[in-house]
């Protein structure tokens, strides 16, 4: 077999068989293949795509290319939850909890954020003493007492993913349905959760912008998850706007908290529970959708999801006096006020804008070896639909420089304020199954 006819076959819309994949996947990810023809062959895929089969293949062998996760020494149906990303996404801290408070495993191995804010871990690491360094044998040993653990990921986690994503990187071939879902569920599939809960955002903030391009990225992974023997659910959800009011990592925890506690912060609160009843109805606990939701809505009121998210702190070393006292998460040293140029109303914030304002900040990383700063970030008072008045702060910076005029201009840019009256956004678009 020879990489050249591969290419060759690709390019004139050829099928490609199993073997014919494995060869290229192995034969990369071992240095057989050169660059040079690794670019040509995602070139291909980029204009010719690949099929259903062939997509399926590709992602089973990116996750067989290295470290597997078996996870079976844990009690029950495990069920993983995976985004796309977005700004000011803190569901993870709220649907591992929730989920785990009703005794289904969520066992997640999670990554860094590189961008706008931190990842998950980044958010974690605002807690004093946690660690995301476990042992194979610690993490499974958490899942089965608490029902719920976060780790790093390892960093032999597919590594035909980051190699080819390193050149797709660089040739101009990120942006194709086949390699971004492959991508993703490749990680999801090394990680050996038996079901998978997909939140595919769409929007201004999002990987994917338009909603025809999310709906087809979340068939394609929810296929290629069912085609392997997972059970896959992709739920479409907004971020033309940043998700809750908290863009920042220790800022976002503490809204997490507010709505483990019960608060009614409502995309955050509905986003949340509709992926956490998709999660509870793959893993058997219930047989009705509305009977899933109406128990997890009852674990945020009652204080039990709380009660979770406090005991995975304090199994991992966290400090657990921040869960009930917030206030002691790291403060920045100013805290600025953006006021509204205009008065109307709130038609549009710019996501990605915001993101990019927090990250000037310090809350994100321009590059990986940036480090992040708890501390900052940037609390929305307005969003999409709210009146405001001329003058009125609209949001308000955490800020470690007493100016931040980057970061403050920013924002205003992101900010479109019209004089008529315009509806919220829809938060869930569609649920694919």
């Amino acid at each position: 077999m020879r990489m050249v006819d591969l290419i060759t076959k690709k390019r004139d819309g050829g099928k490609l068989s199993k073997e014919e994949v494995s060869f290229f996947v192995q034969g990369y990810t071992r240095g057989n293949i050169p660059d040079y023809q690794a670019s040509a062959f995602l070139m291909t895929v980029y204009f010719n795509g690949m099929t259903e089969e062939e997509t399926a293949w590709l992602t089973e062998e990116m996750a067989n290319s290295g470290e597997t996760f078996d996870l079976s020494s844990i009690a029950g149906k495990k069920v993983d939850k995976h985004s796309t990303g977005g700004v000011g996404d803190k569901i993870t801290l709220i649907t591992g909890p929730l989920v785990a408070s009703i005794g289904i495993p969520v066992a997640k191995m999670s990554g860094r954020g590189l961008g706008h804010t931190g990842g998950t871990l980044d958010k974690l690491e605002s807690f004093k003493g946690f660690s995301i360094d476990l042992s194979r044998e610690q993490f499974m040993g958490l899942v089965n007492e608490n029902k719920l653990a976060v780790a790093g990921q390892t960093g032999n986690l597919a590594p035909a993913d980051k190699l080819l994503y390193a050149l797709r990187d660089v040739t101009g071939t990120v942006n194709t349905i086949p390699l971004i879902a492959s991508s993703i569920m490749s990680k999801k599939l090394a990680s050996g959760a038996e079901a998978i809960v997909l939140d595919v955002k769409t929007g201004s903030g999002a990987f994917m912008k338009s909603l025809d391009e999310s709906r087809q990225l979340a068939e394609t992974m929810v296929k290629i998850g069912n085609n392997l023997g997972r059970q896959t659910v992709a739920v479409i959800t907004d971020m033309n706007q940043p998700l809750g009011f908290e863009i920042g990592n220790s800022n976002e925890v503490k809204e997490a908290i507010q709505v483990l506690s019960g608060e009614k912060i409502t995309d955050l609160r509905e986003i949340s529970v509709e992926l956490a009843t998709h999660m509870a109805l793959l893993a058997g606990k219930f047989a009705t959708y509305e009977e899933a939701r109406a128990h997890l809505e009852a674990c945020l009121d009652d204080g039990t999801a709380l009660a979770a998210f406090r005991t995975f702190i304090g199994a991992q070393g966290g400090d657990t006096a921040l869960v009930d006292n917030p206030d002691l998460f790291p403060q920045a040293d100013y805290h600025i006020e953006v006021k509204a140029p205009a008065a109307g109303f709130v038609h549009s914030i710019d996501a990605e804008g915001i993101g990019t304002a927090a990250m000037y900040l310090g809350a994100g990383r321009a590059t990986k070896d940036d480090d992040i700063d708890h501390a900052v970030g940037i609390t929305l008072k307005k969003k999409q639909g709210d009146a405001v008045k001329e003058g009125e702060t609209i949001a308000i910076l955490h800020a470690r420089d007493a100016e931040a005029a980057d970061s403050r201009n920013k924002v205003l840019e992101s900010y479109t304020i019209n004089e008529e009256h315009i509806e919220k956004m829809t938060l869930i678009y569609d649920v694919i199954s």
